[in-house]
């Protein structure tokens, strides 16, 4: 998510909205979720934790169930959606880094954007990033949100693209408190799939399955 500083975004420009990035770029917003991309990402089945991760589960549930209202921005990365990012085994290995709050840039058609991404998935080398394959952008849960996290979201898809030059489709979340919404972006087109509640606890297990089937696309489709 861009930060802001002194009140002022940092993104180089303007502060985008998801109707700029669409009007500019000549995206196009898939109303409906069931792209080919989408539908095979969505299709799981409830993951298996072993005992150590079982516990870790419960323990991130209760919490969000009992106080996610009040959560600051840090209390929500902390306590949900770094234990979530865990459990749905998007970590390091030898292939790819997990990143967090990393500034991205590059001119797309003509125009310089910037963002800086709430966390990547990406192949690299210690803390230097250079493809990208997975990002996420997150409110503050329902406190003052500030900025646009979807266009953040796409922003860091369009660099993404310029960056790898591999016309791979792009994969992402949006986090608003307590939803998460997944994105798949091929192109111009980016699809956006049904909200995920994660105080709900079969929905927190399917927000992990497809974290986990991310892993198993990006080995398969994206990193060969």
């Amino acid at each position: 998510m861009a930060k802001k500083q002194n009140g002022k975004s940092d993104a180089v420009g303007k502060s985008w909205k998801e109707g700029d990035l669409i009007a500019t770029f000549n995206l196009v917003r898939i109303k409906q979720y069931k792209t080919p991309l989408m539908q095979d990402w969505l299709t799981v089945q409830p993951p298996v934790l072993n005992v150590g991760e079982q516990y870790l589960f419960d323990f991130v549930y209760e919490a969000a169930l009992k106080s996610i209202e009040g959560w600051s921005e840090e209390d929500l990365k902390i306590k949900l959606i770094g234990p979530v990012l865990m459990l749905g085994q998007m970590t390091d290995d030898d292939n790819v880094i997990g990143y967090f709050d990393k500034t991205i840039s590059a001119t797309v058609e003509g125009i310089p954007l910037l963002v800086r991404a709430d966390f990547m998935l990406a192949k690299g080398i210690l803390d230097v990033f250079k493809t990208p394959y997975f990002h996420f952008q997150e409110y503050k849960p329902n406190k003052n949100p500030s900025g646009d996290s979807m266009a953040q979201l796409l922003e860091a898809f369009l660099i993404a693209q310029v960056k790898n030059k591999n016309g791979k489709p792009m994969y992402g979340v949006e986090i608003v408190g307590k939803q998460w919404t997944f994105v798949v972006m091929a192109g111009k087109e980016y699809c956006i799939s049904p909200l995920y509640d994660a105080t709900d606890k079969n929905s927190l297990l399917t927000i992990i399955a497809i974290l986990r089937k991310f892993k198993v696309i990006l080995y398969s489709e994206l990193m060969n």
